[in-house]
C-alpha cells in the first residue's frame, strides 16, 4: 500500500435509495472536480456510463476531456482477456499522466466487471484507486462526493444486491428536461446478471445471479422516455429474455412485458439485447409476428456449430434446437434479421467441429456474426479444460470465418438497393462525403463491423445498438464526449445538405441526405428523430445509403 494512501476504509451506503443524493453543503462552497469516463465492453456498460455521466452531471460535477479531470473514470469488462488487459494499461497510462502533470489529488475509480472480479486487488496496485463499482452505479455519485471532501478516503461499491436496485436517471425527470434531453433511441435495463453459468463466461461471477426488475417501474420509465422525445426503446438485459424467471418481475413474463410496452403511445420501434436461445419462449417467437412496434431483428447467440462443443461450453441446447428456433422465427416473421456471436477455438474444438459452425453459418444466412478466439477466463469452468486449441490455428478459423461472414453481410446489404424503408434519424452522419462515394471504401460511424479478430467486440457492436455517434476519442462507446446527455452529437446546426444517419427497423445504418434539413429538434418540426421514408440507392462495405422517398413523421 503506498505510504501517501491511507489503508481501507469502507463506506456504508444505502444500496436502496431509490432518489439521487440532495447536494452536499460542500458543493455549495467549492467547485467538485470534473471527470473524465471511458467504456470497455458492452451495451450495458455503454448505457450504464452514459446514465452515470447523466447523475454526475446533474450532481454538480462536470464532463470534461482526460486532460482537464481531476476523476478518472473505468467502466470496465472482463468477459474476454484482451478488454480487461486494456483497463490494467490505461490505469498504469492515468498513474504516469498525473505524475508527469502533478496531479497528485486526482481520483480513480473502476466500475464494471473488473472491479468485481480484481476487487481491492486494483487498489493496491494502482493508490490512486479510491473507487470500486460493481453492481450497478447507484450511490457512486454520493461516493465522489464523499471522496472530494475526504481524500484518505477508499470506497468499495462491489458488494452484489440481493435484488435488482433501481437508479434514477435524471433522463427521466422531467425538472432535469432542459439540461438533459432524450434521444430518439434510448436504452432500458430491465434485469442484471446471469444464472446460466456457461462454461466460458464470467459474468455470473462479475455481475451476479439474474434479478429482474419490477415491470411497474420499467413502463414507468418508459412511458415517461416516450413522453419526453424517445421513438425506439431498446430492453437490455445480460440474458434477456429470461426476464422475469427469477420472479422478480412481480409476476409479469418478458412476453407480458414486450406486450404492455407496445401499448405506450408514441413508442414506434422496441427491441431487445441479449438473448439466450433456450430461453426464447415460444410467445416471444410470436410477438415477432404479431407485435407491430417490435422489430425484425434480434442478436441470438450461437457460439459454435458443433454439439459437441456446444456442450462442452454447457449451452444446453444443440444445433437441432437452435436451427428449429430459427425456422420458428422465419415463419413468423420471414424477413427477420438474425445477428449471432461465434467463439472460435474452445478447447477441444477440433477441425471437424469448426467445419460445422462454418456449415451453420451457411444454413442460417446471419445478417451479422460477431466473433472471437476464445481466451481463458479465470474461475470459469472452461479455464480448466484440456486439449487448448493453439492459438495461430485458431487465429486461422477466425480469419476465415470473418472472411465468409463478411461476403454474406454484403450480400444482405446489395439485396436492400432499390427498396423502401423508413429510417429512425438518430444524428448527423460523421461523414458526408460518405454520400458521395461511388466505391464504398468509406464508412460511417455505426456501420457495423461484422467480425473482430482482436478478442473483444468490436466497437460498432454497441454503437450500432446505443443510436449515439461516436466522440471519436477512442473510447469503446459513444458515451464519453456527449457530455453524457444521450444526445447524439453534431445532432443540432449545421447546413442544409448534410447527411443524416438513422437505422431501419432491420437495424440497417442508413446514411441520407433529407430534403427538409431543419436545425430544430424533431419535436419542433425538425429532423432529430423524425422517421424518415427513404429509397435506398446503394450499400457500401457495411453500411448503406439512400435518398428522402417521402414526408418526415
Amino acid at each position: 500500500m503506498s505510504p501517501t494512501m491511507p489503508l481501507f476504509r469502507p463506506l456504508s451506503m444505502s444500496r436502496t435509495s431509490t432518489a439521487p443524493s440532495a447536494p452536499h453543503p460542500a458543493q455549495s462552497l467549492r467547485l467538485l472536480p470534473a471527470f473524465h469516463m471511458r467504456t470497455f465492453g458492452c451495451q450495458m456498460n455503454a448505457a450504464e456510463s452514459a446514465r452515470l455521466a447523466r447523475m454526475l452531471t446533474a450532481g454538480g460535477f462536470r464532463e470534461s476531456t482526460f486532460e482537464d479531470a481531476g476523476i478518472y473514470i473505468l467502466n470496465t469488462c472482463a468477459v474476454r482477456d484482451k478488454p480487461e488487459q486494456k483497463v490494467y494499461s490505461e490505469l498504469g497510462r492515468i498513474a504516469e499522466y498525473c505524475k508527469a502533470h502533478g496531479k497528485k489529488d486526482a481520483l480513480v475509480c473502476v466500475g464494471g466487471c473488473v472491479a468485481r472480479r480484481a476487487g481491492d486487488r486494483i487498489m493496491q496496485r494502482f493508490p490512486q484507486v479510491r473507487l470500486l463499482f460493481g453492481d450497478g452505479v447507484a450511490g457512486v455519485a454520493e461516493a465522489l462526493t464523499r471522496l472530494t471532501e475526504d481524500r484518505r478516503l477508499r470506497i468499495s461499491l462491489s458488494e452484489f444486491s440481493a435484488t435488482y436496485e433501481e437508479c434514477p436517471d435524471p433522463l427521466c425527470d422531467p425538472a432535469q428536461r432542459d439540461a438533459f434531453a432524450v434521444p430518439p433511441s434510448v436504452f432500458v435495463d430491465i434485469m442484471q446478471g446471469c444464472d446460466n453459468f456457461c462454461a466460458y463466461c464470467i459474468v455470473p461471477f462479475t455481475r451476479g445471479r439474474q434479478k429482474s426488475r419490477k415491470a411497474e417501474n420499467i413502463l414507468r420509465e418508459c412511458r415517461t422516455l416516450v413522453a419526453g422525445g424517445a421513438r425506439e426503446i431498446t430492453l437490455l438485459g445480460q440474458n434477456v429474455n429470461a426476464y422475469g424467471l427469477d420472479g422478480g418481475g412481480g409476476g409479469t413474463s418478458f412476453a407480458g412485458l414486450l406486450r404492455g410496452l407496445s401499448t405506450i403511445p408514441g413508442l414506434r420501434r422496441l427491441r431487445f439485447v441479449t438473448s439466450h436461445p433456450k430461453d426464447l419462449a415460444p410467445e416471444v417467437v410470436e410477438q415477432f409476428g404479431d407485435n407491430p412496434v417490435l422489430c425484425p431483428r434480434l442478436h441470438l447467440p450461437v457460439q459454435s456449430g458443433s454439439d459437441a462443443i456446444l456442450k462442452a461450453m454447457k449451452r444446453r441446447y444443440d444445433t437441432a434446437a437452435y436451427l428449429d428456433l430459427v425456422d420458428r422465427l422465419r415463419t413468423a416473421r420471414p424477413d427477420i434479421a438474425l445477428t449471432t456471436d461465434m467463439i472460435v477455438g474452445f478447447p477441444g474444438e477440433t477441425d471437424a467441429d469448426f467445419e460445422d459452425s462454418m456449415r451453420l453459418l451457411e444454413r442460417v444466412s446471419f445478417a451479422s456474426a460477431f466473433s472471437f478466439v476464445y481466451s481463458d477466463r479465470p474461475g470459469t469452468r472452461a479455464a480448466g479444460l484440456p486439449d487448448k486449441v493453439e492459438r495461430s490455428a485458431a487465429l486461422e478459423r477466425l480469419a476465415r470465418l470473418q472472411a465468409y461472414q463478411d461476403k454474406v453481410s454484403q450480400r444482405l446489404l446489395q439485396t436492400q438497393v432499390g427498396s423502401d424503408c423508413v429510417v429512425l434519424l438518430e444524428g448527423r452522419s460523421r461523414m458526408p462525403k460518405l454520400l458521395q462515394d461511388s466505391n464504398g471504401s468509406a464508412e460511417n460511424f455505426g456501420s457495423g463491423a461484422f467480425s473482430d479478430g482482436s478478442g473483444e467486440a468490436p466497437r460498432a457492436y454497441f454503437s450500432q445498438l446505443q443510436g449515439v455517434v461516436s466522440s471519436g476519442n477512442g473510447d469503446e462507446s459513444g458515451c464519453a464526449g456527449n457530455s453524457g446527455n444521450g444526445v447524439p452529437s453534431g445532432s443540432g446546426g449545421g447546413h442544409a445538405g448534410a447527411s443524416w444517419v438513422g437505422r431501419t427497423p432491420h437495424g440497417f445504418i442508413v446514411n441520407v441526405v433529407p430534403e427538409d434539413d431543419s436545425d430544430a429538434p424533431f419535436t419542433q418540426g425538425g429532423l432529430l428523430g423524425a422517421m424518415l421514408p427513404v429509397r435506398i440507392e446503394s450499400a457500401a462495405h457495411r453500411s448503406l445509403k439512400g435518398r428522402q422517398a417521402g414526408r418526415p413523421c
